[in-house]
C-alpha cells in the first residue's frame, strides 16, 4: 500500500515499524460543542483506513485525542456558568453519539489532555533542560529558530511563515514564530501546578506527549485535516524531534477541506453544519458515503442535491443486499459456487484492493462495490442463478461494504398489522382478478406510508 506523504509531497510504501502491526495517531476535536461535517470527514476517512488496514492482515494501533482543555473551552464554560470539566465532559458525550451514528469505531485510546499533564510536563522539561524552549515570566516557548528544518512540513522557510503568521507577537517571546508550550495560568482559568508555576499546555504539546506515551518516539501515521499541517503538526514536529531526537511520523497523511455550496466553510462565516442537524433529514450513513465518494485530498462539495444522490446511493446498497437475500431465504446452498461467479468476484476483490493499496482511494472502491451492485442484480433477476452463486456474491458484497463502514444504519421496519391485511385483502383481489379493488388497496397502503409490490420472490411491502 502506498499513501501520500504530506512531508515528502510524494506517495510512500507503508512499511510499518512493527510487523504485521500499524500505529495511527489522529488529532481529535477540541471537545466544546458538537462535531461539524469537517470534524466527521477525518473521522471517517481515518476509520476506513483502519478497516481496511485490518482486512488486510494488519494488527492497527489506532489513538485519537480530546482536547478537552482549551480557550474555547473556558470561553463556553463562562458563558453558561459551568466548570470547563463539565463543558468539555459533555460534549465528549455528544461526540460519541454522532461518530457512532456514522459508524466510526471508538478508537484503541482516546486519551484527555486532563489525564497527561506528567507525561506533557516530561515532554517540556526535556525541551527546556535540551535548551529548545525557554521559560518567560510562567510561560514556556518553544524556539523555532533552534531547529533548522522548521516549516519542512508545510514546505515554507521560516521568513515566509513569520511574513504570513496570524500570531500574536508577545514581548516575552524570544522570535515572532515561537510558540507556547506552557501558558500561565490567568484569573478563572483551570491550571495544574508545574517547575514554572501554576499554568496549562499549550495546544500542540498536548499530541506530542500524548502520542509518544501511548504510542512510541515514531508513529507509522499521523493523520487529521489538511488545516492542521500549519501550524500544529508543524508545531508537533518540531517539539517532538528536538525531545527525542527521532522521527514523530514516518507518514502524514491529510484530509482535504470541505466547501459549504462551493464555498469555503468556516464558522465566521456562519456556512458549517453540524453532523446532528445533517442526519436528521438524510441520516449518519449518507454522511459517511458522502465523506468518503471523493478521493480524501480532494476538497468536498457539499450541498442538498449531492446529499440526496447520497442517501439514493445508500438506499441502492441496501436495494442490493435485500434482493440478495431474499433469494436466498430458504435456499439449499451446499454446492459451491460456478468458476463463472468465483472468478468475477476475485476480480471485483482486486480491483476493490487496488483502489484502496493506491493513495486509499475511496472513490474509485466505491465504484468497484457499484460494479458489484450491477452483477448482484444481475444474478438475483436470472431464476436461473444457483443459490450457491448469489451467496457468494452476498458475502463479498457484504465485506466490502463492511471494509468502508457502509450497510450498518437500516434496520428491520415492523410492518403495522394494518398495513400486512390489506397487503392480505390485495393479494385476495388479484386473485380474484378484480384490479380495480386492488389498485384502491394498493393506495390505502401507499397512504399508511408503505408501498406493495409483486416479484419473483414473492412480495415487497416496503416503508417509504
Amino acid at each position: 500500500m502506498v499513501i501520500f506523504n504530506t512531508a515528502t509531497r510524494e506517495k510512500q510504501k507503508l512499511v510499518p515499524i512493527k510487523k504485521d502491526q500499524v500505529s495511527i495517531y489522529v488529532c481529535g476535536p477540541t471537545v466544546y460543542n458538537l462535531i461539524h461535517l469537517g470534524n466527521a470527514r477525518a473521522l471517517c476517512v481515518f476509520d476506513t483506513l483502519r478497516r481496511y488496514l485490518e482486512y488486510k492482515g494488519y494488527k492497527v494501533k489506532y489513538v485519537q485525542n480530546f482536547t478537552d482543555v482549551d480557550d474555547k473551552i473556558i470561553k463556553k464554560a463562562n458563558e453558561e456558568g459551568k466548570a470547563p470539566s463539565d463543558v468539555s465532559e459533555n460534549a465528549i458525550k455528544e461526540y460519541f453519539i454522532d461518530a457512532r451514528g456514522l459508524n466510526v469505531r471508538d478508537a484503541d485510546i482516546h486519551p484527555k489532555v486532563t489525564e497527561n499533564m506528567d507525561n506533557i510536563l516530561a515532554v517540556i522539561d526535556e525541551l527546556v533542560k535540551k535548551g529548545f524552549a525557554y521559560e518567560a515570566d510562567g510561560d514556556v516557548y518553544f524556539d523555532t529558530t533552534k531547529y533548522p528544518d522548521y516549516g519542512k512540513l508545510s514546505h515554507m522557510p521560516l521568513e515566509d511563515l513569520q511574513a504570513g503568521a496570524r500570531i500574536e507577537i508577545g514581548d516575552k517571546k524570544h522570535n515572532p514564530m515561537d510558540f507556547a508550550v506552557w501558558k500561565a495560568a490567568k484569573e478563572g482559568e483551570p491550571y495544574w501546578d508545574s517547575p514554572y508555576g501554576k499554568g496549562r499546555p499549550g495546544w500542540h504539546i498536548e499530541c506530542s506527549a500524548m502520542s509518544k506515551h501511548y504510542i512510541g518516539d515514531t508513529i507509522d501515521i499521523h493523520g487529521g485535516g489538511s488545516d492542521l499541517i500549519f501550524p500544529h503538526h508543524e508545531n508537533e514536529i518540531a517539539q517532538s524531534h528536538c525531545a527525542t531526537g527521532k522521527t514523530l511520523a514516518n507518514i502524514w497523511m491529510h484530509n482535504g477541506m470541505l466547501n459549504i455550496d462551493n464555498k469555503k466553510m468556516s464558522k465566521s462565516k456562519n456556512n458549517f453544519f453540524l453532523v446532528r442537524q445533517v442526519a436528521e433529514i438524510y441520516g449518519y450513513e449518507a454522511i459517511r458515503f458522502l465523506l468518503l465518494q471523493v478521493h480524501y485530498r480532494s476538497q468536498l462539495n457539499y450541498t442538498a442535491e449531492v446529499m440526496d444522490s447520497c442517501k439514493a446511493a445508500v438506499q441502492r446498497l441496501y436495494n442490493c443486499k435485500e434482493n440478495l437475500e431474499r433469494r436466498l431465504k430458504n435456499a439449499d446452498i451446499s454446492a459451491p459456487a460456478s468458476e463463472e461467479v468465483c472468478k468475477m468476484l476475485e476480480f471485483k476483490v482486486q480491483e476493490f484492493n487496488a483502489c484502496l493499496d493506491d493513495d486509499f482511494n475511496t472513490a474509485d472502491a466505491i465504484s468497484i462495490v457499484f460494479e458489484l451492485v450491477r452483477e448482484a442484480n444481475i444474478y438475483c433477476a436470472d431464476e436461473a442463478s444457483s443459490p450457491s452463486d448469489i451467496k457468494a456474491i452476498y458475502d463479498v458484497f457484504l465485506k466490502l461494504n463492511s471494509v468502508l463502514g457502509f450497510l450498518y444504519e437500516k434496520k428491520e421496519e415492523k410492518i403495522p398489522s394494518q398495513v400486512n391485511e390489506l397487503v392480505e385483502q390485495r393479494a385476495l383481489a388479484r386473485k380474484n382478478k378484480d384490479f380495480k379493488l386492488a389498485d384502491e388497496i394498493r393506495d390505502k397502503i401507499f397512504e399508511l406510508g408503505f408501498t406493495v409490490k409483486e416479484t419473483r420472490q414473492g412480495t415487497i411491502i416496503e416503508k417509504i
